[in-house]
């Protein structure tokens, strides 16, 4: 059975979905830059430039190389805040692997198991515990069910998983 069937509906590719919790921890990331980060940054730039010469100092050039740094990762997490669909609770299907539900795997190869939050690429930066949408095994388990086995092509070979338990 297709995912589609299933109770998943696929995600366009531009579409940003976050989980509620995804949406806050990115908007406080946000807060921080601009009204922690973005100052830190400012002063060391002008510590640095009262050390002299800008063009031959090393410390100067980092900081601003931080400050393009954050002043980009403002304009992505703005951009993402603004465009994000929140997932909201009647998206999620019992016993389906979704955006936002946790799923246990069963590696077939190596008998042993995994857990990862499924969320988007946009949330998942970073963060060892989840696995994004847009990823491999990500891709593979979207609307399959509880004892489902999944195979995912990768780089390594072909990789074979069973779906434990899916939880919420």
């Amino acid at each position: 059975m297709e995912p589609e069937d299933r109770g998943y509906r696929e995600e366009k590719e531009d579409d940003i979905v976050l989980t509620s919790e995804g949406y806050e921890k990115l908007a406080q990331e946000l807060e921080y830059l601009k009204n922690v980060k973005r100052w830190e940054v400012a002063r060391r730039i002008e510590q640095a430039r009262a050390h002299g010469d800008i063009m031959e100092n090393s410390e100067y050039d980092d900081a601003k190389h931080e400050q393009a740094f954050v002043a980009g990762r403002i304009l992505e997490i703005e951009r993402i805040l603004e465009n994000a669909r929140i997932i909201r609770e009647e998206d999620f299907r019992s016993g389906v692997v979704t955006l936002g539900t946790t799923v246990v795997l069963k590696d077939l190869e190596r008998d042993d198991e995994l857990s990862y939050r499924v969320v988007s690429s946009a949330e998942a930066r970073g963060n060892r515990t989840c696995i994004s949408d847009q990823s491999p095994v990500g891709k593979a388990i979207l609307g399959h069910g509880e004892g489902d086995v999944v195979e995912v092509n990768t780089p390594a070979g072909l990789l074979r998983y069973e779906i434990v338990r899916i939880e919420r």
